[in-house]
């Protein structure tokens, strides 16, 4: 038996490969070899196996679920910061809230939202566009249920994230720690109360998560093939209102993916009004 120490072979990686497409619809180059065997080899240690090919069999085998769910969180990418891709904010503010149908609720959804800052920075842009008489809802998903338990305390290191949220919005929509939560800050009560977040694979059925006007999936399809970017495309378009709103990453495009919605601008997309 070669030992753990020794690294990931070729067919051992192959296997994780085929187990992250199978599971997340997410497709591992080859250049993440040694990501998967750096990530991965703590939870050999602390299961007490020799290699991974034994982890591997462990994972799917059925008996330990929760393991599986470890491994696919372990090698989930969860890059996020505040009001990432600021033009779609703006975009969001000036041109799609002024559309909100008064007295309807307004629901938009963060599909990929890892530690929420995503979710919380779309609050924001509703908590000051909409206000707090309206209706209106941001719900946050992700496949890693270690991340959504982050989102949920809405608290986070003031460094780092300070200077990514508008001046005028961290005043009315942020408090800053003392004491014992001295350097971090917190996302106001009055926004995180219209924030709720839930684990959802995008890989499997989407229509538990209900209608929206706006829906957020970016940076995210870059690691799908054609045919998982196709399939969620379609499911998020069923998941979107007539007229509603779908932004994607920068370095991301419907083309060759989906006809079903009319471009707008790069990276912004629209599904057509009912006739």
């Amino acid at each position: 038996m070669r030992a753990e120490a020794d690294g990931i072979s070729e067919g051992e990686f192959t296997r994780f490969q085929a187990l992250m497409q199978r599971v997340a619809g997410i497709h591992l180059p080859t250049s993440k070899k040694s990501l998967v065997s750096g990530r991965l080899s703590k939870r050999l240690r602390a299961r007490g196996l020799g290699n991974f090919g034994d982890y591997y069999r462990h994972i799917v085998g059925g008996s330990d679920p929760a393991e599986l769910q470890t491994a696919i969180e372990l090698l989930t990418t969860n890059e996020t910061y505040f009001f990432r891709e600021p033009g779609h904010f703006e975009f969001l503010a000036r041109e799609v809230l002024p559309e909100a149908r008064p007295g309807a609720a307004f629901r938009v959804w963060s599909a990929a939202s890892s530690t929420g800052e995503e979710a919380y920075s779309i609050a924001m842009v509703l908590m000051d566009r909409l206000g707090t008489s309206a209706q209106w809802e941001v719900f946050g998903s992700d496949i890693n249920s270690r991340v959504l338990d982050l989102a949920r305390t809405a608290t986070y290191p003031t460094a780092r994230n300070e200077e990514c949220i508008p001046p005028d919005y961290r005043r009315r929509f942020c408090l800053r720690g003392t004491g014992g939560m001295a350097g971090k800050l917190r996302v106001d009560a009055a926004v995180r109360e219209r924030v709720r977040f839930a684990q959802i694979n995008l890989n499997g059925d989407l229509k538990g998560a209900g209608e929206f006007d706006v829906i957020f999936l970016r940076n995210v399809m870059i690691y799908f093939d054609l045919d998982m970017k196709r399939r969620v495309a379609a499911a998020l378009h069923r998941q979107l209102r007539p007229g509603g709103w779908l932004f994607i990453g920068h370095s991301e495009s419907l083309n060759g993916v989906s006809g079903q919605f009319q471009p707008v601008r790069p990276a912004i997309y629209r599904k057509e009004l009912a006739a």
